[in-house]
């Protein structure tokens, strides 16, 4: 059974920094994509940021130059470093990863949520 566990989230003011982790635990053979995702309340959840298995990163708009999202292979971990933090990032943010367990099939595992708040 594959278990994300996210830590590092928390109340910080605007113009702060909070660092993410995301550790995945389990038989994994393989992950794929590592994403992180949030979701505020009455909104949908929407894509932060990605990186692939390659490295290749992207973000969403509204996080570009402020979020940087990196990996540690050995550990399966991904972490999401935002700073510059605005109220508007105030929401529950989830990791989600692309892992195989026994090579033949692909699934999609979510972490449980971290709540970030920023204040003003």
């Amino acid at each position: 059974q594959v278990q994300l566990v996210e830590s590092g989230g928390g109340l910080v003011q605007a113009g702060g920094s909070l660092r993410l982790s995301c550790a995945a635990s389990g038989s994994i053979f393989s992950i794929n994509a590592m994403n992180w995702y949030r979701q505020a309340p009455g909104n949908q959840r929407e894509l932060v940021a990605g990186i692939t298995r390659g490295g290749s990163t992207s973000y969403a708009d509204s996080v570009k130059g402020r979020f940087t999202i990196s990996r540690d292979i050995a550990k399966n971990t991904v972490y999401l470093q935002m700073n510059s933090l605005k109220p508007e990032d105030t929401a529950v943010y989830y990791c989600k990863f692309g892992a195989t367990t026994d090579w033949k099939t692909w699934n999609d595992y979510w972490g449980q949520g971290t709540q970030v708040t920023v204040s003003s």
